[in-house]
């Protein structure tokens, strides 16, 4: 149960002056995209919660003849005339001439209402006007003024005025206004940190810092390293890392199971291997193994680059698994995939005598039937699956080990949910195939350990990176001819055009047939609205090489494995994330022969456009270019958390306050370690804190336990 100190936090901002329906609407909309949920209100937290991003200092005061060439100021002055535009022509503006006896100053409004211009700047009076400064036939104009008002409501004017993010629909003032209302609401909340910690940091208490970030009095006062921002920050991180280790803690509390093999299984597999185990790889195995014979529940995250080969080591701790008597699960994001790693896995394990069954959302009827028969009898030793795996008819004869694919795209819940399936002692094995900055990598995954694979099987050659603007396209597809010529497999990838599958599928389309009308059935198109056995006979003839040239869409990103593959082409790289890309390079080079990416991008570039296309050019190491990406972008972005459902940080920002992030796991697990339940007087006032930023399900494990 929430505290009922937190009520007033967590209540309707509907209640508030000027807040109607439809506002409210659109601000759950815009301050709540995570939540995803149909019908949901704006709370009065929300928008407590959404800082500026940036000032307006409105405290330079110059007189009209000593205007600059831009930025905002603030001029006293008296009104001299109106000139209203002709009833006929709405497109003329309505002008307001203003003079300091200096020079005179033009104020511009378009489609405004005369009257209330009139009201606000009666003829022969002085007013205060602040706006941004522009020149129109070198005369000086501010054009819809933020502010005007009379001599004595000058003091009531924010000189430094903070500058909120907005949304289509609504205004500046407006969110403002609703703010300043919302900040009456905060209660007076218990202290949740070490007193020490914030006088040597000089960070002001929770409600002190939410007011100075609302309320600036200091051009300074919300830049990154105020204190007011920082103290905010690591209350957030604190939240998150004190979540984490409560789950780690409720995980680990379960009573584990040994799963220590007999190396049978895995020697036969590793004897079928086409290649010898990378270092990187053993040594992961032997982490894995270590943790799979002990009596605590593992819990392990495996980061390897692209192409370094995740999927053979997860395929020996699953060995491990069945050889202990057990069953093994690996769980995938798509369809694409899981067929893929079915196909691969099954011909390993062939060699081993391990039974594997595929389950994804496509096999209906007695297919599933019978595959879930084999599941719940234990006759199938090893299931690759979707989602699927989640529903509730899927019932396990024993399962040891699950192993996640990609697990940035399932989130925490699921991760829970599908442990449940075994009675919670099932050992966990997380793999990504995103190389995840450190920073990163606490926030999402602090609650495992992690295993690193950091080289490239031998013989695979670094690919060449190229960088082509678009209107060389008709050169790239007359290389594309010589090399296809020679035997080559190449990828053809189309943009991410907008949010909006109809239009990118359209690009990818058009693509298609300038590319099949050069190379007559040869080319072969993938999109994510495909019915899946399209989608699969498709991949089929461009892995057998009836189809040498694939035209798609990201959703050959994650896992397509065709080693026959030598070239790829992303059309308008600029469009893609560094992560992304890195990820679509990692489909070539997989072979031993050698292999090139094409960035095709449209001019002009934009800065951070032209620095990601050069981190691209310049390295292949994909923990680079995660930290590169983080910089860029931000995590939220990065990893796509409005769509994952992860924690997207309203307060700390990642790439400024990983310093905080370590202090703030430290923290978290000194605490527990002191006070497991958190019934101290800190400890209180830190369910507090997880309450404050919605890590309930980390408070219910404190009931549970």
């Amino acid at each position: 149960m929430r505290p009922p100190l937190l009520n007033p936090l967590f209540a309707g901002a509907s209640g508030l002056k000027g807040i109607g329906e439809k506002l409210d609407k659109l601000l759950a909309r815009f301050l709540r995209p995570v939540q995803g949920t149909p019908g949901a209100t704006t709370r009065i937290i929300d928008l407590l919660f959404h800082l500026p991003s940036g000032l307006v200092d409105r405290r330079f005061r110059p007189r009209i003849a000593d205007l600059p060439r831009e930025g905002v100021v603030t001029v006293e002055a008296t009104v001299i005339r109106h000139r209203p535009p002709p009833p006929a022509n709405k497109r003329i503006p309505y002008r307001v001439e203003v003079s300091d006896g200096t020079g005179v100053l033009s104020l511009v409004f378009f489609h405004a209402y005369a009257e209330t211009i009139r009201r606000a700047l009666p003829e022969g009076e002085t007013r205060f006007i602040s706006g941004k400064i522009d020149w129109f036939n070198g005369e000086p104009q501010v054009a819809h003024p933020d502010h005007i008002v009379a001599g004595e409501e000058f003091g009531r004017m924010p000189l430094i005025e903070p500058v909120y993010p907005l949304t289509e629909g609504l205004s500046a003032k407006v969110l403002a206004r609703s703010i300043a209302q919302a900040l009456e609401k905060l209660p007076d909340l218990p202290e949740w940190q070490d007193q020490a910690y914030l006088q040597r940091h000089g960070w002001p208490s929770f409600g002190t810092a939410l007011k100075a970030m609302h309320r600036p009095e200091t051009p300074s006062a919300t830049g990154p390293d105020a204190p007011a921002r920082r103290r905010l920050a690591y209350d957030e991180l604190l939240a998150n890392q004190l979540a984490l280790s409560l789950v780690r803690a409720s995980m680990k509390r379960a009573q584990g199971r040994r799963l220590a093999g007999t190396g049978d299984l895995r020697a036969k597999l590793i004897r079928a291997l086409p290649y010898s185990l990378t270092a990187a790889q053993a040594g992961a195995v032997e982490e894995i193994l270590r943790d799979m014979a002990s009596d605590d529940r593992m819990l392990r995250l495996l980061q390897g680059d692209v192409g370094s080969g995740k999927t053979v080591v997860a395929l020996l701790a699953l060995a491990a698994a069945v050889e202990s008597g057990a069953q093994g699960a690996l769980m995938v994001p798509t369809e694409i995939l899981a067929r893929q790693h079915h196909a691969t896995l099954s011909k390993l394990c062939e060699a081993a005598g391990i039974q594997v069954t595929l389950l994804t959302g496509r096999e209906k009827g007695k297919p599933r039937e019978e595959a879930l028969a084999r599941i719940a009898s234990g006759a199938t030793n090893l299931v690759v699956g979707t989602h699927a795996l989640f529903q509730d008819d899927v019932i396990f004869h024993d399962l040891g080990l699950v192993v996640i694919d990609e697990q940035h795209r399932f989130g925490v819940h699921q991760r829970l949910a599908l442990q449940a399936k075994a009675g919670g002692a099932t050992d966990l094995l997380v793999m990504t195939a995103t190389p995840i900055p450190r920073t990163l990598a606490l926030t999402v995954y602090g609650d495992m350990d992690v295993s690193k694979l950091t080289e490239k099987p031998a013989g695979r050659l670094p690919v060449d990176t190229r960088v082509i603007p678009m209107s060389r396209v008709d050169d790239v597809i007359e290389g594309l001819s010589r090399s296809m010529a020679q035997g080559n497999r190449a990828y053809w990838v189309c943009p991410l055009v907008e949010e909006s599958e109809q239009v990118d599928l359209a690009a990818a389309e058009d693509r298609f047939l300038q590319l099949a009308s050069r190379f007559t059935g040869k080319t072969g198109l993938v999109h994510g609205r495909m019915k899946g056995p399209d989608k699969d006979r498709v991949m089929a003839q461009f892995k057998d090489g009836t189809l040498t040239l694939l035209v798609s869409t990201t959703v050959i990103e994650v896992g397509v494995d065709v080693p026959e593959a030598t070239v790829m082409v992303i059309e308008n790289a600029e469009r893609f994330g560094l992560a992304q890309l890195h990820q679509l390079r990692g489909r070539v080079g997989r072979g031993t022969g050698k292999s090139s990416c094409l960035l095709l991008y449209q001019e002009p570039l934009g800065e951070t456009a032209k620095a990601r296309l050069s981190i691209m050019r310049e390295t292949e190491d994909g923990f680079r270019i995660a930290e590169e990406d983080l910089k860029l972008r931000g995590a939220g972005e990065m990893l796509g958390t409005r769509q994952s459902g992860l924690p997207l940080f309203r307060m700390a920002d990642l790439s400024t306050d990983g310093d905080l992030l370590a202090t703030a796991r430290d923290d978290a697990q000194l605490v527990l370690s002191r006070d497991a339940k958190l019934t101290t007087q800190r400890g209180e006032a830190l369910r507090i804190l997880l309450y404050l930023f919605e890590r309930d399900e980390a408070v219910r494990l404190l009931a549970a336990g």
